[in-house]
């Protein structure tokens, strides 16, 4: 049965990685000034040409990432649009992360309550793994900034372990308000697998144990809709009414995570309770998100999993989040099935 689960995942997010590539290959290139437009209706149709600079990055390592692990995608088209000097920039990023932030985001107002936000050290902990893949110069270049990251992202473990929370103060301490009961279960999720990377690079089994329980499979029972089924886009710790407008949307990108994450997990610890999980979660996330018309995805449903957007993309949903999700998803069960197959053979 396991085996026959791996195998039918494999073969449809195979096709629909290729599918959701193809949307965008077609749809989003600016022949006439370069990069990617964003901004694009159901049919693929640009409805405003900004350019996010944050979402030309993440298309271009999107591009990168495929042409190197792919066979099928390493096609001159990719590799033309993607072009980047990332050594330079994290360079400057780690500066303004643990030296001058003065640079980094909007002014800190006066008054305003100091936080240490998630976000942060799980992105530079994403970064570090990325750049260290395959390279042992860089590894060793970044181990300790690997290391301080992940303690960061543990600082966010509160409640005794039972909760994990958006902000805390700069020392991990839980904070007043609202700020400080927000919960944020993609992100945890997301946290979750960048963990388990950093967990396997350390062989540290006892920090894989932890994160699979605090990070994995803890965010999802709390964030886990259980009338409607998806995953809240944000939740309060104490069950208090979260100020996000959006909070009970469903969003494309928290459920794309959470399947990572159970695959990943199950493929480290053979944990079926993970398994299964990503069965629920992925079978959730085809049927509601997947577009069978147009291709790609839609990224904004109602509580009750109703289309709320029918965009494919915007200022924050480009060519990254399914994509990934699909790569990622496709090259773990391929390493599964592979495994597997000889020990039902035997």
């Amino acid at each position: 049965m396991e085996l026959q689960t791996l195998r039918s995942w494999h073969g449809w997010i195979s096709q629909e990685l290729d599918t959701v590539m193809d949307f965008w290959l077609r749809h989003s290139h600016d022949e006439e000034y370069g990069g990617f437009f964003t901004c694009l209706g159901q049919d693929g149709k640009v409805y405003d040409d900004l350019k996010y600079i944050w979402l030309q990055g993440r298309q271009v390592w999107m591009y990168s990432r495929l042409y190197r692990k792919l066979p099928r995608f390493r096609r001159p088209e990719l590799l033309q649009a993607a072009r980047a000097e990332a050594l330079k920039m994290m360079e400057a990023i780690v500066h303004w992360v643990r030296e001058d932030p003065s640079e980094l985001g909007r002014p800190q107002l006066a008054g305003a309550v100091l936080h240490d936000t998630m976000a942060v050290p799980m992105m530079l902990l994403n970064l570090v793994d990325q750049l260290s893949e395959g390279d042992a110069e860089t590894a060793s270049r970044f181990s300790e900034l690997g290391s301080w990251s992940a303690q960061r992202i543990l600082m966010h473990v509160q409640r005794s372990g039972t909760a994990v929370l958006e902000n805390v103060s700069e020392d991990g301490k839980e904070l007043p308000g609202c700020l400080g009961r927000q919960q944020n279960p993609g992100h945890a999720l997301e946290a979750g697998w960048f963990l388990l990377r950093h967990a396997q690079r350390q062989r540290n089994s006892a920090l894989l144990s932890q994160v699979v329980e605090k990070f994995i499979k803890q965010p999802f029972r709390s964030g886990w809709d259980p009338e409607q089924e998806g995953l809240f886009a944000f939740q309060d710790v104490d069950g208090l009414c979260p100020t996000q407008l959006e909070w009970k949307m469903k969003l494309w990108w928290p459920h794309t995570e959470a399947m990572i994450a159970f695959l990943m997990g199950f493929a480290e610890t053979r944990d079926q309770e993970l398994l299964e999980l990503f069965d629920q979660v992925a079978k959730y996330t085809f049927a509601k998100f997947h577009d069978p018309e147009t291709g790609e995805w839609f990224g904004y449903l109602t509580q009750e999993g109703k289309v709320a957007l029918t965009i494919k993309g915007g200022p924050f949903k480009g060519c990254f989040h399914v994509p990934r999700a699909l790569y990622m998803c496709e090259e773990i069960l391929e390493s599964l099935i592979k495994e597997t197959e000889p020990t039902i053979q035997e």
